[in-house]
């Protein structure tokens, strides 16, 4: 139970939100705004979105080839910090680079690197300094990508004016730039190349891996003494050494199974629906949203405006009701968004898109829940190691997974030589039937069997059997 003496989040917390949530912007802003934006300039939404996925693949690799090191390592922050200024030389490139070989390489590279960035290193600090309050800090800190996605496509169009649309090669869509005007897509990503270097500087100068290192308090509980909550702090640091939750152990237990699917899922297709956004939108007339784009600002920014509504809500409720009753909501919500947007209607497209905005920034949420809810502090570094990569390999297939259901049929010339339209209703089928598996296997996730398991490790480990994990929601 939480404390009623914790109000608010103390300011080493604040700062330690912001840098988590200028990350996130980071790795959103530099791998998905070329998927969706500018993909018909560097070779088009399919090849860009295989880039993407394969290299997360790789990532994803490298975080379980690690994950024993970094989830015992006295250091997460330094490690975080190191992959953060790659990521942000990386950028760099994304930025000046142009279109090529050379450009597809550094796309392929901070692809891995973001990703070990944003959601691994940096949301092992969250975890470790809001065990208890996670889904209520998750919910705040995943507010970035609702708002960092309400503004990238407006934004960017705002910079471009009329040399964004959708056209059949690149140099119909951005003529300017082919011409040798490499300025627009600079200034497209500048202003988010800054925020990226001003979070990196927050974590670097202010956090530390644990809060009582920098005399903060766990979860912002002043109900401890300083001295109380370093000897926890100690306690907990040679506890994570001897955890008994080892990553073979980890990945035979069925339990975490049932959990990292429906968490895989709900990233999946929050962030590949995402990445082709224009395209999908253009499979309907949304008009009356507005004229001039086929209504794809408003669009935008209702999403933006309800995704930051089911982030803060959808985290509430996990940190209220339990993780696992968050899912299931989510995931009925993600059931509903399937149905909605298969029905070929603008309406029904609409609605569904605004359905699917409420768990885009709350996916995000519940790897770092799911680990810090159902197994102990000092085991937490141990699951989040692999919740994190297990979930980011399936949410890694979201991009090509969505790009080919939208091309599926459409955007090629039939026997007349016309062309297709899209059809974006494969799309939205895809995320209902992951819906519906997805809330099997969360009905199916017992944590009473989990602490039956750590139960019978910790006496064969000869470690203590206690009630802490008793009663977790």
């Amino acid at each position: 139970m939480e404390s009623k003496k914790v109000v608010g989040f103390g300011g080493r917390g604040w700062l330690l939100m912001i840098y988590q949530a200028l990350a996130y912007v980071t790795f959103q802003v530099f791998t998905q705004y070329p998927l969706n934006i500018l993909a018909d300039l560097y070779g088009g939404a399919q090849l860009i979105s295989k880039i993407y996925s394969t290299a997360a693949i790789v990532g994803i690799v490298v975080q379980l080839l690690l994950a024993g090191v970094i989830a015992r390592s006295r250091n997460v922050k330094a490690i975080g910090s190191v992959l953060g200024i790659i990521t942000i030389g990386l950028a760099a490139g994304i930025m000046f680079v142009p279109a090529g070989p050379l450009w597809l390489a550094i796309y392929a590279v901070i692809n891995v690197t973001a990703v070990l960035y944003a959601t691994f290193s940096v949301g092992l600090l969250i975890g470790q300094w809001f065990p208890r309050r996670k889904g209520t800090v998750m919910g705040i800190v995943t507010l970035a990508f609702p708002i960092a996605n309400g503004l990238l496509g407006p934004f960017a169009n705002k910079v471009f004016g009329t040399m964004i649309q959708v056209g059949p090669s690149p140099s119909d869509v951005m003529p300017a730039v082919f011409a040798g005007d490499h300025m627009p897509i600079v200034m497209a990503f500048l202003p988010f190349f800054i925020i990226s270097i001003v979070g990196w500087l927050i974590g670097l100068i202010f956090i530390k891996d644990y809060p009582e290192q920098v005399g903060a308090f766990r979860d912002n509980d002043r109900s401890f003494t300083p001295e109380m909550a370093q000897q926890m702090m100690l306690a907990e640091i040679e506890n994570k050494r001897t955890s008994v939750w080892t990553l073979p152990k980890v990945l035979a237990t069925r339990d975490f199974w049932f959990g990292v699917i429906p968490v895989g899922f709900l990233l999946t297709f929050s962030i590949g629906v995402m990445t082709q956004t224009k395209a999908i939108f253009a499979t309907q007339d949304l008009s009356f949203l507005g004229a001039s784009d086929n209504g794809y600002t408003t669009l935008m920014f209702l999403i933006m405006i309800f995704g930051c509504v089911g982030s803060l809500i959808l985290g509430f409720i996990d940190t209220r009701i339990g993780t696992k009753k968050a899912i299931l909501i989510t995931t009925v919500i993600m059931i509903l968004a399937g149905i909605l947007g298969a029905t070929r209607t603008p309406g029904g497209l609409v609605v569904g898109m605004i359905c699917l905005a409420l768990f885009m920034g709350a996916s995000s949420n519940f790897g770092v829940s799911l680990a810090c809810q159902y197994w102990r502090r000092e085991d937490f570094g141990r699951i989040f190691t692999a919740t994190s990569p297990i979930g980011n390999i399936i949410s890694s297939l979201g991009p090509t997974i969505i790009a080919t259901a939208l091309y599926m049929h459409g955007a090629m010339p039939d026997e007349t030589g016309a062309v297709i339209p899209l059809d974006a209703a494969p799309v939205f089928i895809v995320v209902l039937c992951a819906g519906i598996i997805s809330f099997i296997c969360m009905m199916l996730f017992s944590p009473k069997h989990i602490i039956k398991v750590d139960n019978m490790r910790r006496e064969k480990a000869g470690k203590p059997i206690d009630d802490e994990l008793v009663g977790r929601k």
